[in-house]
């Protein structure tokens, strides 16, 4: 029987590709910014201090979080262009509000606060993108098709970065154009790039994409929210109920690998300035390395799990994943005698010795030796005595922390693939829109209350407590894994149509 025409199956793979391209423009508009949002808000408004940029980074998950359902629930009973379209204009108008929070004469901070939760609502269109691929993929493609929509991603979080380094050529003050009140420089540069990558999307989406949907096997039929593509085949297939234990275990599961990991992007840069003795410049550049490092790491796991799930199974590679990240925070437990350098005593003694610039070279296990020359700096370093933990536990090694890095590296994109393609596969081949909205808005969640649990338990009882408490999170991950284990199956296999 023939199951596809040759014609539909590259109709479809063309939308899945845009698909692809949406998420990697998605993850860009969070991560091109990212750097330099700090020193902008300060540049506009002298009023905003660092609690204000904590709520700027919140807002972007914040609004899609709230996004992500509404847009899922749109998908589901209507064209999927229509939100994919409307989500990246107002992703688009919020790339150009930013580009003119200078403008106003008073309350600007709020201003860029209203345009980053709006590039955020717009990026809520990641529940459609994954609820598209999850119809348009049968079971042998999606696996494949989600790790490489989670590796689009993780691509656009690198590249997000070094598209601002490349635009802070311009610099600070760069070319104003009065007749829009339009200031071109390092700042507002890169958002601008973003609207012009978000109206190309768009055109794109009207010019490529189609709506296709595809049974278990791969054959193809007319979805609800169809535009009048595919054909009337194979309804009956959508009978049954969705294990709703296993659904729910499977949002559980995804907050806990979203929530870890944010606590992993979170504490990088405070722990290393207290274990090492680095500056902030330090801090931000060696960290800037490490997470680019994790990042290339993601992308190849991507790749390779593709091959890998073929003949273990999504379960057993989620299950090894959650090992993992466990291994990883253990780990980073403080385990020696020696204790970090106290800030005040570096303030004190000024004979400390201090590495000169021909010797920053060094191997990668003498950092935490590492000094500006003190003619350069008069920034206090270590651990701040502010914090009475810094008395009486020991320091984590540098060691420690690499070797950390890189196995919650390889956890996490891990964990990231096969919990969404599970959760497709539990879903079947029902409309998933709102259930997609629901897993990505539990992972914004986890986004925004990762940070928050972290500076608060890491400033008042230190890593030991910090890194305890997210093992045992991870552990309870684990046995509630265990628990739905055999329920972890593709709707089609749970009623018989299909072979495991």
């Amino acid at each position: 029987d023939v199951v596809e025409s040759q014609e539909h199956y590259k109709s479809r793979w063309r939308s899945i590709w845009i698909m692809y391209l949406t998420m990697f423009l998605s993850s860009v508009g969070f991560s091109i910014v990212i750097m330099s949002v700090w020193p902008y808000l300060q540049k506009i408004d002298p009023t905003a201090d660092a609690s204000f940029l904590g709520w700027i980074i919140a807002s972007y998950s914040i609004g899609q979080m709230v996004a992500s359902p509404l847009f899922g629930l749109w998908s589901n009973y209507r064209p999927r262009r229509e939100p994919l379209v409307i989500s990246t204009a107002i992703s688009v108008a919020a790339n150009c509000l930013y580009a003119y929070v200078h403008v106003p004469h008073a309350h600007n901070k709020y201003y860029m606060l209203t345009a980053r939760a709006l590039v955020g609502f717009g990026a809520g269109n990641v529940a459609v993108v994954r609820s598209y691929i999850a119809g348009a993929t049968s079971l042998t493609e999606r696996t494949s098709a989600m790790a490489n929509t989670s590796a689009c991603q993780a691509v656009g979080f690198i590249l997000g970065p070094v598209f601002q380094t490349c635009f802070t050529l311009i610099g600070e003050e760069g070319v104003t154009w009065k007749f829009l009140c339009l200031q071109l420089n390092m700042y507002t540069t890169p958002v601008l790039f973003g609207a012009l990558l978000g109206v190309i999307n768009i055109i794109l989406i009207f010019a490529i994409f189609r709506e296709h949907r595809v049974d278990d096997m791969g054959r193809q039929y007319k979805s609800i929210n169809s535009d009048g593509e595919g054909s009337d085949i194979l309804d009956q297939n959508t009978e049954g109920s969705i294990d709703h234990v296993a659904v729910v275990a499977l949002n559980v599961l995804f907050f806990v690998i979203l929530f870890v990991f944010a606590v992993f992007e979170t504490i990088a840069t405070p722990l290393t300035m207290d274990m090492y003795s680095w500056t902030r410049k330090e801090a931000v550049f060696y960290n800037g390395i490490i997470l680019s490092v994790i990042g290339i790491e993601s992308v190849i796991v991507f790749m390779v799990v593709k091959t890998l799930s073929k003949k273990t199974g999504e379960r057993a590679i989620l299950h090894a994943g959650l090992l993992i990240v466990l291994v990883g925070f253990f780990i980073l437990l403080p385990w020696g005698k020696k204790l970090p350098n106290i800030q005040w005593q570096e303030i004190k003694n000024n004979s400390i010795p201090r590495t000169a610039p021909s010797e920053m070279l060094a191997p990668f296990w003498s950092l935490p030796e590492l000094r500006l020359p003190s003619n350069h700096t008069a920034e206090p370093v270590g651990c701040p005595v502010t914090q009475s933990w810094c008395l009486n536990t020991p320091m984590i090694y540098l060691a420690q922390y690499i070797s950390s890095d890189v196995l919650i590296g390889l956890g996490y994109p891990v964990c990231n693939v096969m919990s969404y393609t599970l959760y497709s596969k539990v879903l079947g081949p029902k409309p998933q829109g709102v259930y997609m909205g629901w897993l990505t808005a539990s992972g914004s969640g986890a986004r925004i209350l990762g940070p928050v649990f972290v500076s608060q338990i890491y400033t008042h009882l230190g890593p030991r407590w910090a890194f305890s408490l997210i093992c045992g999170v991870v552990v309870v991950s684990l046995l509630l894994l265990e628990i739905v284990y055999k329920r972890l199956i593709a709707f089609s296999v749970r009623y018989g149509r299909m072979q495991e």
